[in-house]
């Protein structure tokens, strides 16, 4: 058996037992390709994507939250004055904490997730390296 033919079959086995377990609660898009196609992303790509988020993540949260005690200690201390600039301050750091949490979420959420593609990856790849070994190694004693 040429590698090709075999390599082939082995990939239909592996898809076979994966559709066997994937249950999407829609149809299929019209445009959805043939399906023929192999999964082509590297590890490397998800792991750059990931590490600049990460790397955001880090550098925007430094970046965000240093001016907080001030924007609290002045806004309090203008409010015991008397001035309702005091309140708008703190509405206005108030909001502009909750944007950049949501910032960070999103950053730890995007390099979580890659990190979890990735390492799923790998293991699909283990996965059909393995395949195909035991398939070389079944037909020597077969």
């Amino acid at each position: 058996m040429a590698f090709e033919d075999e390599w082939a079959g082995i990939k239909a086995e592996v898809r076979q037992r994966h559709e066997a377990g994937t249950r999407l609660n829609q149809l299929p898009s019209e445009d959805s390709g043939t399906g023929d196609a192999d999964y082509k992303v590297f590890s490397k790509d998800l792991r750059a994507v990931g590490n600049d988020a990460q790397a955001l993540f880090h550098a925007f949260e430094a970046a965000a939250f240093h001016a907080g005690a001030k924007t609290d200690t002045a806004s309090k201390s203008l409010d015991e004055d008397g001035f309702k600039t005091g309140s708008g301050m703190w509405t206005a750091w108030d909001r502009w904490r909750g944007q950049c949490e949501t910032l960070l979420s999103a950053c730890a959420h995007i390099h979580n997730h890659l990190e979890v593609t990735r390492a799923d990856h790998l293991k699909g790849e283990e996965e059909l390296v393995t395949s195909y070994s035991v398939a070389i190694i079944d037909r020597h004693f077969s």
